[in-house]
């Protein structure tokens, strides 16, 4: 029998906290798949199933029993519940810092001669006209101006 790597040995209260996250029924499905992992692979019970194991009885696989096994180990409990916080947005952001101050300073000016006011339709395709961005879609003009207008007012 091969040896295991990350060995999961948890205390009675630990035990007792999992079971109540299990049985409350207000936690997201994947945390309750972690929680019956760990009780399932508990040593210090006596039971301590194999990886594959458990993956067979709640239906996941093993890659996923022992990368929680594993971040119990290292990280402690409160690690295998929470989820990993992004580094980088998914997409670059099109409006830096001084791209939307010009944007701003832009919406403050007069409007084009035969409009009352700007709209963000006109203020997107002139901050691609004067080459504040290189393109850009209205709705993201919409928001640049919604999140500074926001802040302004509280």
């Amino acid at each position: 029998m091969v040896e295991k790597r990350w060995v999961v040995e948890l205390c009675d209260s630990e035990r007792l906290e999992l079971d109540r996250l299990i049985n409350t029924g207000r936690i997201a499905a994947r945390a309750i798949l972690k929680a019956r992992i760990l009780l399932k692979a508990d040593q210090a019970s006596g039971s301590g199933w194999t990886d594959t194991q458990i993956a067979e009885a709640l239906e996941t696989s093993t890659t996923h029993v022992a990368n929680t096994r594993r971040k119990l180990v290292e990280q402690g409990m409160e690690a295998v519940f929470a989820r990993k916080k992004r580094t980088t947005p998914p997409r670059k952001c099109i409006f830096d810092g001084e791209a939307e101050a010009r944007l701003i300073t832009l919406a403050c000016s007069t409007p084009p001669a035969g409009r009352a006011r700007w709209t963000i339709r006109l203020l997107a395709d002139k901050a691609v006209e004067l080459k504040i961005v290189e393109t850009t879609h209205f709705n993201t003009v919409g928001r640049v101006l919604k999140k500074h207008f926001e802040t302004a007012s509280e």
